[in-house]
């Protein structure tokens, strides 16, 4: 069956030829699977929404609902469609997902200011990215430490990041603000830009090359939306003025779109984000705290916490003024988060194997006392 699909493709290039617009290249041909009939249909997830996605096979977008076996899996178990996923249609509905290459998600808002703050499940944001933009507006919205979060959650994805400093027009010169992100993104560029001024933005058409797609992170007024509205050419995105009284912005981006700007370049927009929670258990905060993590390796203790064991070369840096006390206190937190998110999954996989062999247990229980003689 696999052979036949590969033959079908390689005869008549037309379904390859108006899936590579959307991004799609061989290394996503070679993850079909091999009960993939002709008459399925390849697309991509543009959108989600309560009950329905929103898919576009290259020649139109429409909406689809999902087969019934995302239902009934248990969770964890298959991959549920997110924005930028490439998916199998089976008469008009998403049958499955492909493997994807990378996938922009963090643990699910609503658990700040609670005892257990962690977050307790997962939220895909986007998949299948090249560049993930982080949005910071030179205002009241910069924040040195909520950008280190940002390349962390970004990191840990295993996706590539990129700085956009927005509203560099406020100031008479953004270089300030440059330095300081470049003081803790090592190597990550950084782009100042002006949507006002119209100064910066073109430096992004690099990134945005046909085929290639760019998702927006960032929180609620930063920037995001005039950004997608600037590549489109006109206004498809609504936007709204920051508050001046409490500097924050307001959602006008609510739902997640892959839209198709002209020359075939893909862009993700997002609704802006307050709470930059971790999800995944295998990350670390090294990837965006390298110094640190080098620093680290010439500690006496091979299992240092850098919080006051003698010989810590990490305090040591403090205290030469190699490294400021904040950006250490920000590594610390970020790596607590972490370690507390890991042993909290551990404990709950020990427990439901706990309450499986406690449910066994009961039933042999009950397989004796019923299977007794006059029973």
């Amino acid at each position: 069956m696999d052979i036949i699909i590969r033959k079908s493709i390689k005869e008549d290039p037309s379904p390859l030829k108006k899936l590579s617009g959307m991004g799609f290249d061989e290394k996503y041909e070679s993850s079909l699977p091999p009960e993939l009939v002709r008459e399925q249909t390849i697309a991509r997830v543009t959108g989600v929404r309560k009950n329905l996605f929103l898919v576009n096979d290259g020649h139109e977008e429409r909406s689809a609902a999902i087969v019934g076996k995302f239902h009934h899996q248990a969770p964890g178990t298959l991959l549920f469609p997110a924005t930028g996923d490439w998916v199998v249609l089976d008469n008009g509905r998403i049958a499955y997902v492909l493997p994807r290459k990378n996938a922009l998600s963090r643990g699910a808002s609503g658990r700040q200011g609670k005892k257990d703050s962690t977050a307790v499940e997962n939220q895909v944001i986007a998949a299948n990215l090249d560049w993930v933009f982080i949005v910071c507006g030179l205002d009241r919205d910069f924040n040195i430490r909520r950008i280190e979060r940002y390349l962390t959650l970004v990191y840990n994805c295993g996706c590539t990041p990129v700085v956009i400093l927005t509203k560099s027009d406020l100031h008479d010169s953004p270089e300030p603000f440059v330095r300081q992100v470049e003081a803790v993104s090592f190597g990550v560029p950084v782009h100042p830009v002006s949507a006002v001024e119209r100064t910066g933005i073109q430096a992004l058409a690099a990134y945005l090359a046909p085929g290639k797609t760019v998702a927006l992170l960032g929180s609620s007024g930063a920037g995001k939306s005039t950004l997608v509205n600037f590549f489109a050419g006109k206004e498809i995105q609504a936007t709204r003025e920051v508050s001046q009284h409490v500097g924050k912005g307001v959602h006008t981006t609510t739902t997640r779109d892959l839209i198709r700007l002209p020359g075939g370049r893909l862009l993700i927009d997002n609704p802006g984000i307050r709470e930059i929670a971790f999800w995944d258990v295998g990350g670390t905060a090294g990837s965006a705290f390298p110094e640190i993590d080098a620093w680290a390796g010439s500690c006496r203790f091979s299992d240092c916490t850098h919080t006051g064991e003698p010989g810590c070369r990490v305090r040591q840096a403090c205290l030469n003024g190699e490294l400021e006390q904040e950006r250490l206190d920000s590594y610390l937190k970020q790596m607590r988060e972490l370690d507390y998110l890991a042993q909290r999954k551990h404990k709950s996989a020990d427990r439901v194997e706990k309450e499986r062999w406690k449910s066994v247990s009961r039933k042999q229980k009950q397989m004796k006392k019923y299977g007794k003689p006059g029973r």
